[in-house]
């Protein structure tokens, strides 16, 4: 069921698809994506900007957080951006379930460049799990 509702976020959430996001992992709890810096996610500095680095992170966060089939909605979300993303760099997102409940849910994603595994970002975050399922129909 996890990578079915993988799929179906994959599909349907219109910020991974811009950012070319990749599902490399998936199961209850857990997931692991992928993304390549482009040209188009530089900020004048000429480094990835840190919104296009946060909605990556996001998305793993969001289908850990899914992957059991309740509708789980962030609450909050937080990131560290460690070191500075450029073009081309190749980075994969890990998210991992840390506590869950009937009702909530908290989440440690690390962003790493895939090249050297060295930490990019860290991203935290909890859900509000809702008593509906994630897909529609």
């Amino acid at each position: 069921m996890a990578e079915e509702i993988a799929r179906y976020m994959r599909e349907h959430d219109r910020m991974a698809a811009w950012l070319h996001v990749e599902m490399l992992g998936v199961k209850p709890g857990y997931a692991k994506i992928g993304m390549t810096v482009r040209e188009d996610m530089l900020n004048a500095a000429g480094v990835c900007q840190g919104g296009a680095l946060f909605s990556f992170a996001d998305f793993a966060f969001a289908v850990a957080s899914n992957s059991h089939g309740p509708l789980a909605l962030a609450l909050s979300g937080t990131i560290n951006f460690i070191r500075p993303a450029c073009s081309g760099d190749r980075l994969v997102a890990e998210a991992e379930e840390l506590q869950r409940s009937k009702k909530t849910g908290f989440y440690r994603v690390t962003v790493t460049r895939e090249t050297d595994s060295k930490l990019m970002a860290l991203f935290s975050g909890n859900v509000f799990v809702k008593d509906e399922p994630i897909r529609k129909g």
